[in-house]
């Protein structure tokens, strides 16, 4: 079919389109955001069905249309099931989606590896025994998220004077995007947040770490760390999107 084409996508939001239609926003491998009609998919006996849950990766194929394609057929490649039995990993994937979601762009160029950027994330939430396990997930995909985008942190030099700051007191300033030191931090204004060397190289850490990988700082980390981390990078991407946040009400409260 000329007028159709195959790609893996993830689901990240849906919208209702009519009383048995939903038009799916998804992130997919080839293309970037794109978005498609699901249709009959609130039908008892509609073969889409779950396929269409948010957090689900799936093989599609789809229908192009003048302005919204449709999904024809959808292929389950991950569920992600045992996110749905835990409302920790719920919502911090639900904000790793909406982070996709926000600084995502059709035809992104750089699609397939923010594709498999959140689906590692969302498999290793899903997988997570614990509280920590979900948040170290989560603060690799943040930092490398923001790498992808043109946000990368500085945690080197100095943001004031540039100088390369090693084992001594520095502060994170969001607004600047990184780090500045001590000396310079009495000048700056806007918000700043004492940093030990120690978490900031567990920031490094966790920027060029896999999924997969364990290194020392990060074996140390805590829940106390990891949510301090979690937290600043938080606002450092609110700050950053071209989009508010929903999800981050509901992360307030877990």
């Amino acid at each position: 079919m000329q007028n159709s084409f195959i790609t893996d996508a993830i689901n990240l939001k849906s919208y209702n389109l009519s009383e048995s239609d939903k038009i799916i926003v998804m992130y997919s491998k080839e293309k970037g955001l794109i978005r498609g009609v699901a249709k009959g998919v609130k039908k008892p006996k509609s073969k889409l069905g779950a396929r269409m849950d948010l957090l689900v990766a799936n093989t599609l194929m789809l229908h192009k249309g003048r302005n919204l394609d449709t999904i024809c057929q959808a292929e389950v490649v991950n569920s992600f099931y045992k996110t749905r039995q835990d409302m920790d990993k719920i919502c911090y994937s639900m904000y790793v989606s909406e982070v996709v979601h926000n600084f995502g762009i059709e035809d992104d160029p750089c699609s397939e590896v923010i594709y498999n950027l959140l689906y590692k994330t969302l498999n290793s939430v899903s997988t997570a025994e614990n509280k920590v396990e979900i948040l170290l997930a989560v603060i690799k995909f943040q930092l490398k998220m923001m790498k992808e985008s043109g946000f990368s942190i500085e945690l080197d030099n100095c943001l004031c004077c540039h100088n390369k700051v090693e084992n001594e007191t520095l502060y994170l300033v969001p607004q600047l995007g990184g780090i500045v030191c001590q000396d310079c931090a009495n000048h700056v204004h806007y918000n700043k947040k004492q940093l030990p060397y120690k978490l900031r190289n567990f920031f490094r850490q966790m920027l060029i770490n896999d999924f997969d990988e364990k290194g020392e700082y990060e074996s140390k980390a805590n829940e106390k760390v990891c949510d301090v981390t979690f937290e600043f990078l938080k606002e450092y991407i609110a700050m950053k999107s071209p989009k508010k946040f929903k999800s981050t009400n509901i992360l307030q409260e877990v």
